[in-house]
Parts: C-alpha cells; sequence; structure tokens
C-alpha cells in the first residue's frame, strides 16, 4: 500500500503543475509553449501513475484505486494551491474533506482485494 500511496502522491505532484502551474509561471507565453511544457511535465506524471495503479490494482478493487486516487489529487492541489499559487483556504475545504472521508468509509467498507 505504502508503494502504490507514494507513486500516486508523486505522480499527483507532476499532475498538478503540469494542470496549473503555467497558471502562475507562464502566463505570458503563447499557449502552444504551454501545452508542449505541460505535456513535458505530463510525462513524469505518467512514469509514476502507470506503476503507482498497477500496483495498487493488485492490493484495491477498482472503485477503491479510484477513491484513493482522488483523495491524493484533492490533498495535493489543496497544499498546491495554497502554498504555490497562495490560495486561502477556506472552510470548505475541511467540508469538502469530510465528504472524501465518508467516500473512502464508503468503498472500502467491503475490505481490500483478496
Amino acid at each position: 500500500m505504502v508503494s502504490t500511496v507514494s507513486l500516486l502522491i508523486i505522480s499527483n505532484l507532476f499532475m498538478t503543475f503540469a494542470w496549473y502551474g503555467h497558471l502562475r509561471n507562464l502566463a505570458d507565453r503563447p499557449l502552444w509553449m504551454v501545452v508542449l511544457i505541460s505535456w513535458g511535465i505530463a510525462f513524469f506524471e505518467y512514469c509514476f501513475q502507470v506503476p503507482g495503479n498497477r500496483i495498487g490494482a493488485t492490493q484495491f478493487t477498482l472503485p477503491q484505486l479510484k477513491i484513493l486516487q482522488e483523495v491524493i489529487t484533492l490533498s495535493v492541489f489543496c497544499v498546491f494551491a495554497a502554498y504555490y499559487m497562495g490560495i486561502k483556504l477556506t472552510w470548505n475545504y475541511l467540508w469538502a474533506g469530510l465528504c472524501l472521508i465518508g467516500a473512502v468509509f464508503f468503498i472500502f467498507r467491503d475490505g481490500p482485494v483478496g
């Protein structure tokens, strides 16, 4: 489980920068250039995401793996938004996080694979 989560966290760091980092760093660059740079960053995302999901598929059901991925994605995004983009986190982030905890509870209620 640790390797799956670690790989997915690293993958999401790359993904978040590929999807949103250009809004801060490359806003004045031509769109075609930003797309190419984002694709280059996304390559590294896939280098971690594909093995993470492949390993995870041996430990979790597909729905469990997807919910785990979403929790990691939103957790990484919140840290990125607050510290890199300077977005002020509000109480709504807490409520959304509680909803995610509910999603994790319900999807893992049946237990892992095997």
